[in-house]
């Protein structure tokens, strides 16, 4: 079964079509037969790729939004691959209350997740806008589905997923933390569990998925037992947009100061701030790390960023009483060697000891960073977000009604 995997991001759209079959194992890579991205969507400098076994093709884009991205890189993959593609499946940020599972896409889900975009601004759009876009192109006969992000966090214990808020304002207005990158967490969790030999129900991890989004997840007997991102994909660790963590009165002191409104102040953390806002330069970690040496900005931004990360592997050690396992994903956690030195340093007291050159040496590709006596072991795990979307698009379709 050819399964079109789309992820729109913040920033980008990703496709990925596999060869996927029921039962296909959770950790085993699928068969790519073909890739696909646009980066830098709605940037001046936007740029496209498909790649089709050993043959790419490529170019510029100039594009007003995430709709148009999709609709641009599903043509030009059409074109370029020519076979079949039996089902899309989707990635979609926010599936609020009502979406505990992956779904069969019909108009009312859409219609629903339409619904959710003021929840998480930066994505929903952009992913319902990549489902419009996939319809358009391959037509109401290719069955559709839809993978979230929020599900893997829906058993939260409420210690975790409830704000110390009026209770009855939060359950009339549907708030909790929500939780989000789970389709990540569950990627990497089953791989971890593939390494290491471990059942998932005794896995007891933390996950830190650190990209152009950032999190943290405190994962206890295989189960999300807390995660830094919360109501929307803003709070938590410091991203490279967004500020993550801060006092919630900051929002109508600058509103009131600078006479906008709160919205405005919400999309100046959103899209302002993080990386970008502490270094007044890039969101970029790679230009970052490039400068530090003589720029003072940026060698506090990528303070900032490990400071605020360690505190987060220091309060889930804590809350988790222990753990077998520091996880790093996300395109830094994978490839930035001299990131996660910076992160776990200081943290040898806790049992946490890097192999330097293990760390070093490993870009891209799964292994174990930490020395044998390391109390807590260190891992890079890359995560396959396309491979979560893709199972669960096989699983959704073959399953009887």
């Amino acid at each position: 079964m050819n399964v079109l995997a789309l992820n729109c991001g913040s920033s980008s759209v990703k496709l990925q079509l596999v060869d996927a079959e029921p039962g296909a194992g959770d950790h085993a890579p699928l068969a790519v037969l073909a890739r696909g991205a646009v980066h830098n969507v709605s940037s001046p400098n936007a740029t496209w790729s498909v790649d089709v076994g050993d043959r790419r093709v490529e170019g510029e884009l100039h594009l007003r939004d995430h709709s148009v991205a999709a609709q641009e890189l599903l043509t030009r993959f059409r074109d370029a691959y020519g076979g079949a593609i039996d089902a899309v499946g989707h990635r979609i940020v926010h599936g609020g209350a009502r979406y505990r599972e992956a779904t069969v896409i019909d108009q009312a889900v859409i219609d629903s997740l339409t619904e959710l975009e003021d929840l998480a601004p930066l994505h929903n759009g952009p992913c319902v806008a990549g489902v419009r876009a996939a319809r358009a192109a391959l037509g109401d006969a290719v069955p559709m589905t839809a993978s979230f992000d929020t599900t893997f966090h829906r058993d939260l214990p409420p210690v975790a997923s409830q704000y110390a808020i009026p209770g009855a304002i939060a359950e009339r207005c549907g708030i909790r933390r929500y939780g989000f990158h789970g389709l990540s967490y569950r990627s990497v969790l089953a791989r971890y569990c593939h390494l290491t030999d471990t059942p998932s129900e005794h896995a007891t991890l933390i996950v830190l998925h650190l990209g152009s989004g950032c999190s943290a997840a405190a994962i206890r007997d295989g189960r999300s037992a807390d995660t830094s991102m919360g109501f929307t994909p803003l709070e938590g660790l410091m991203m490279s947009t967004r500020s993550g963590d801060l006092d919630p009165a900051i929002v109508a002191f600058l509103a009131q100061h600078d006479h906008v409104s709160a919205t405005t102040v919400e999309q100046w953390l959103n899209t302002r701030s993080g990386l970008l806002g502490v270094s007044r330069s890039t969101a970029d970690m790679r230009e970052l790390l490039a400068v530090e040496r003589d720029d003072e900005h940026a060698r506090l931004a990528i303070e900032m960023f490990a400071y605020r990360a360690r505190k987060y592997v220091g309060a889930y050690l804590a809350a988790l009483g222990g753990a077998a396992a520091v996880v790093f994903t996300g395109g830094i956690g994978e490839n930035s060697p001299v990131v996660r030195t910076r992160i776990l340093d200081g943290m040898e007291w806790l049992g946490i000891r890097l192999d330097p050159a293990c760390n070093s040496s490993c870009v891209g590709a799964p292994a174990r960073l930490s020395t044998d006596d390391s109390r807590v072991a260190v891992y890079s795990i890359p995560t396959d977000e396309e491979g979560v979307i893709a199972r669960d698009a096989v699983r959704l379709l073959n399953t009887p009604a």
